[in-house]
Order: C-alpha cells, then structure tokens, then sequence
C-alpha cells in the first residue's frame, strides 16, 4: 500500500465526503480509491486497463497454428 499526502481544494473535500457518506466508507482514501476504480471501469480504454495487459501476456504463452499459405487459395 502507497501512502501520500495530497493538497486538495474545498469542493473536491466536499466531493469525498458525499462519496464517503454514500457508500459507507471509512475515510477519505477509500472513497478515492472507489473514484479511482470507477474511474477506471468508465472512462480508460480497455487497452490501457491491468486485465487487458495480463490477458495479452496471457495469450503470448498459448500454443500458436502454422498456417502454410493463404495467398495461394485466395489470390485469383
């Protein structure tokens, strides 16, 4: 876990603590952590999302098919 001391204006402290209050949380980390999440699921492209990136080095281990020659059947 990254600890870290962030300097944040009035209405973005208000803003925490509705998502706080809504959401039962605990303190103010939590409720950024929940924005980050949702942040996340919303609004990067799935090519930048963590899952995207282990299903790719997931698939680089998968064993691949030998194609001989597509150009020969389809080139007429």
């Amino acid at each position: 876990m990254v600890k870290a001391v962030v300097t944040i204006n009035e209405r973005t402290n208000r803003i925490l603590n509705i998502v706080k209050a809504k959401y039962g949380l605990k303190d103010k980390s939590q409720a950024i952590n929940l924005m980050a999440q949702q942040f996340e699921a919303h609004i990067m492209e799935p090519e930048l999302r963590p899952e995207f990136i282990e299903s790719l080095k997931d698939s680089e281990t998968e064993k691949t098919v030998k194609v001989k020659n597509f150009n020969s059947r389809y080139s007429e």
